[in-house]
């Protein structure tokens, strides 16, 4: 393909993901691959080209553009060279005309950013929209940080994170055979902060409420040594279909998984009520935190969408609290910088639940900032996605 050729398969994706925000419909990721399955001639210089021209765009652009075309030139006003791309050749954009509109740019809408935090500054922006690192996480099970840094000599510890490596951007971590076998995992520092922050132990009965595809359910199984009876729950059971092989690669051999039927969650537990010791909540939010990763989900969040996360949010701490012992402890999380889906959610929670209190000190030293009776982990502060969490401790 030609540069000019590649420029505008930019374009016509990110129509594609525009609309695809708009509507509720599949992830850029998801578009974009689908888009160079339809174009087999697309070499990997090629794939490589126009995935950077699709993402710098995502990035520049606070909101879903009216076009393409109107996200792509904003990056050309800044790049002469990319500008030169708009040449009318064959298969490349037209030449831009005097006047053309271009899409608004910066972190967010104004509309949304009023919605975060009150420690969100104006500094954090640039970090939230920077390339992220890749962050491994040693499986306990099979190994440990000395290995990583062994296996990857370019990299290095991840402050707070005891078992953390950071690589590169991109680093084609996974397919080392050490992957494989089951000696680490790719996982975000943020998420394990907040899975060492549930402070399970050896012999403890935890429920992870919202497991996935089991990011964390493997990171807690890895703490606990593999000593400890992990229930690992969803309601999407193409996500949690993901947990049993890779649970079986790590060696994590006390994790059952429950698949529960939206609306019927209660029922489907009750025979944890009030057992475990250890409750993980990583709730359904917005993702607003995961903008490194996702920059299109500055697109997708609509009041509607957000109102519907809330009462996720709120629905699910209860269940969570239902299933807690006397004195057991519930995590709270969510990768947000919404204060109504952090702080606020708590802060509503504890009114529900008189008796119940938040913890305190449970992050390393120098990660994390107070929010409320949580902590909120920013990428500008902590080097890691945004995340919000919070410990709370059952009555006795």
């Amino acid at each position: 393909m030609t540069p000019a050729a590649r420029l505008q398969t930019a374009i016509e994706i990110l129509d594609a993901i525009a609309a695809s925000a708009r509507e509720g419909g599949a992830p850029a990721d998801a578009i974009f691959a689908e888009a160079m399955r339809a174009r087999r001639y697309a070499g990997s210089k090629d794939r490589r080209a126009i995935r950077g021209h699709v993402y710098d765009a995502i990035r520049a652009v606070r909101s879903a553009p009216a076009s393409g075309r109107a996200a792509m030139l904003v990056l050309a006003d800044a790049d002469s060279a990319l500008a030169a791309l708009f040449d009318g050749s064959a298969y490349g954009p037209q030449p831009i005309a005097p006047g053309e509109p271009r899409a608004e740019t910066g972190l967010a809408a104004a509309a949304l950013i009023d919605l975060f935090d009150p420690l969100i500054g104006e500094g954090d922006g640039e970090a939230m929209l920077a390339r992220a690192p890749l962050d491994l996480r040693a499986n306990r099970i099979k190994a440990n940080r000395d290995d990583l840094a062994a296996l990857f000599p370019e990299g290095e510890a991840i402050p707070g994170a005891a078992d953390g490596w950071r690589l590169p951007p991109e680093t084609a971590a996974a397919q080392h055979p050490a992957y494989a076998e089951g000696r680490f995992e790719v996982q975000d520092a943020a998420s394990q902060y907040a899975s060492a922050a549930l402070d399970a132990a050896r012999g403890d009965a935890i429920v992870d409420l919202c497991a996935g595809g089991g990011g964390k359910t493997l990171a807690i199984a890895s703490l606990t040594a593999n000593e400890a009876d992990i229930l690992a729950c969803d309601t999407n059971r193409a996500r949690l279909q993901q947990l049993p092989p890779r649970a079986e690669r790590a060696g994590a051999t006390r994790i059952e998984t429950r698949l529960l039927n939206p609306g019927q969650e209660n029922a489907m537990l009750a025979d944890w009520r009030g057992r475990a010791t250890r409750v993980f909540v990583d709730a359904p939010c917005s993702g607003s935190g995961t903008w490194r990763r996702s920059p299109e989900l500055r697109w997708r969040l609509t009041p509607a969408r957000l109102e519907r996360h809330l009462a996720d949010q709120a629905k699910l701490i209860d269940l969570g609290a239902d299933l807690v012992a006397p004195g057991g402890k519930l995590l709270y999380a969510v990768c947000s910088i919404i204060a109504r889906e952090g702080r606020a959610q708590v802060d509503e929670f504890l009114n529900r639940h008189p008796g119940w209190t938040a913890d305190s000190g449970y992050l390393p030293d120098g990660i994390g900032r107070a929010a409320g009776h949580g902590f909120l982990l920013t990428p500008a502060h902590d080097g890691c996605d945004g995340f919000f969490l919070a410990r709370l401790t059952a009555p006795c």
